[in-house]
């Protein structure tokens, strides 16, 4: 464990407990489920890792619960876990990794204060780390990275902080310095507490510090090879001058990374990992909202559904809205007011996550995510408080890139189907329009995998057997007009190519992009738009 920062970004909250709300985020196989769990670990939330090389049970990740997870061994719906280390209490998100899961980790990124990006040693920034770092621009998360797998041959350190300076136009503070990549590793650096950081002799787990009064300690000498050594003096200076040094409020702003290494694999890295979150990650901050954003001090309690999940307890058929508490002190049995509806929700039995389990919380507090059981009277984008007026935003749908028509193998399941269907687009696994003609839903999603998802999950949670076909149409858009008999006029003038989302707003189906574009400019008085504020 390092000693805390002296210029920790972060400032204690008078008044109410100490929270730090993180998602991961990384590309596929860069090591995202292996650091979740050595995390917990160090929060002492679990005793024993699910390795990913495994066989059996012990391959589940213990946030990976989906059947299709289990199969796949990959994350596919956002995860929420709660530990507490050193005094305060952890909430990680844990995001989906694969890109055809973007719209769920859009609204998971919603929810938290704070981001570990995680990035292979050996490939450096690829396509879906860049897709969701842009995520985190649009709402300046503050991010820390972490390089992982550095026991194994990798690329040149400077080359990989340039790529991620360059790539995601993010100034980088190297926190640590690796001393030697691969099978050439021998440990890390800390280039600010000037200590070194060894792995264990035989199977490099853990590992020890050593104190050294700087890289001209002759200490060194008997600490690390003669050539490793060398090289770490002469590139730790290097980073030190080349790179920024670490700013509290750039990284706040979202506009500086420092960089951590290690490996998760190995539990190399990670206390300093999580020790940085501890120091620099901050505390809850104020969340967009109309008419003024929310300061997590205000007394009143608010908060925000960002993630409806059905079946978590397949024998229950229960649903549960993630909300993520923005202001107040909760306390289990209050009343909250919905937005829209404007009616109050009565909160008998919030739940506190550890992934699939859970546990009744008493109370909770800014930054913390509990589960509200429902049945249906919640949705993804609602505002509960115990004001009114106070809409949160920032939660929009994507127009989906893939439509199929859902056909049943048996049609005495229509009603399990609907169901079925209004659940997963509720969860935001799919999106379902109703077209205006023909009998035959459509689902729209923006990757194929969701796809096999939405099969997967029909099977072995509602026991429906359904297969899905080519639809007509390539893209939707949901359209409006301040001229009710324009838009009147035109729902009847494309009659079969309307349909209606989930919440009943229109929608036009256009059978390629060339349609839409023609079809848009030949109606300039109908707003023809990709994403849906939810309200």
């Amino acid at each position: 464990m390092t000693d805390r920062a002296p210029d920790s970004a972060t400032d204690r909250p008078t008044g109410r407990p100490d929270r730090r709300t993180f998602a991961i985020i990384s590309h596929p196989d860069a090591g995202k489920t292996t650091l979740t769990e050595k995390l917990l670990i160090a929060g002492g939330a679990i005793h024993m890792a699910g390795e990913v090389k495994a066989r059996g049970a012990a391959r589940r990740a213990r946030s990976d619960w989906m059947k299709i997870e289990q199969q796949r061994g990959i994350s596919v719906t956002s995860s929420v876990m709660t530990f507490d280390y050193d005094d305060i209490t952890f909430n990680l998100l844990d995001t989906p990794g694969h890109e055809d899961f973007s719209e769920d980790t859009y609204r998971t990124l919603t929810a938290v204060d704070s981001a570990v990006m995680v990035i292979d040693a050996a490939k450096g920034i690829e396509p879906q780390t860049r897709k969701l770092f842009e995520v985190c621009r649009l709402r300046s998360v503050p991010i820390i990275t972490f390089v992982n797998k550095i026991d194994r041959e990798g690329r040149d350190t400077f080359e990989l902080l340039d790529e991620i300076a360059d790539q995601l136009q993010l100034d980088v503070c190297p926190m640590e310095w690796p001393v030697g990549m691969g099978g050439l590793f021998e440990g890390l650096y800390d280039l600010r507490g000037h200590r070194l950081l060894l792995p264990d002799a035989e199977r490099r787990f853990s590992g020890h510090v050593e104190p050294v009064d700087g890289l001209d300690d002759p200490r060194l000498d008997s600490l690390v090879s003669g050539p490793a050594l060398e090289k770490l003096r002469e590139e730790a200076e290097l980073a030190v001058g080349g790179y920024a040094g670490f700013d509290p409020v750039k990284y706040r702003n979202g506009d500086l990374t420092p960089v951590y290494f290690g490996s998760a694999l190995k539990d190399f890295g990670v206390a300093e990992l999580i020790d940085a979150l501890r120091d620099l990650a901050p505390s809850p901050r104020p969340q967009p909202a109309s008419p003024a954003p929310v300061d997590p001090d205000s007394p009143l309690v608010s908060g925000f559904i960002f993630k409806m999940q059905a079946n978590m307890n397949p024998q229950h058929r229960d649903r549960v809205a993630f909300m993520r508490l923005c202001s107040g002190r909760f306390r289990r049995g209050m009343k909250l007011n919905q937005s829209g509806t404007g009616k109050p929700i009565a909160v008998h039995s919030p739940i506190l996550f550890f992934a699939q389990s859970r546990e009744v919380a008493d109370e909770a507090w800014p930054g913390d995510i509990i589960g509200i059981p429902n049945h249906g009277t919640l949705r993804v984008g609602d505002t509960l408080s115990e004001g009114t007026g106070i809409t949160f935003t920032g939660l929009p749908n994507f127009a989906p890139e893939i439509l199929r028509r859902v056909q049943l193998v048996d049609p005495t399941k229509t009603k399990q189907l609907n169901k079925a269907l209004d659940d997963l687009s509720q969860e935001g696994v799919v999106q379902v329009f109703r077209p205006s003609l023909g009998a035959a839903m459509i689902v729209g999603v923006v990757g194929q995998l969701q796809l096999e998802v939405l099969i997967s999950r029909l099977e072995h949670e509602y026991k429906v057997d359904a297969r899905l076909e080519p639809s007509p149409y390539q893209t939707a858009r949901w359209i409006a007009s301040d001229d009710a008999v324009v838009m009147k006029g035109f729902a009847a003038d494309h009659r079969g190519a309307m349909a209606s989302d989930h919440d009943g707003e229109p929608v036009f189906m256009a059978k390629d992009d060339w349609e839409l574009g023609y079809v848009s400019q030949r109606n300039p008085a109908i707003r023809f738009t990709a994403t849906k504020e939810r309200v």
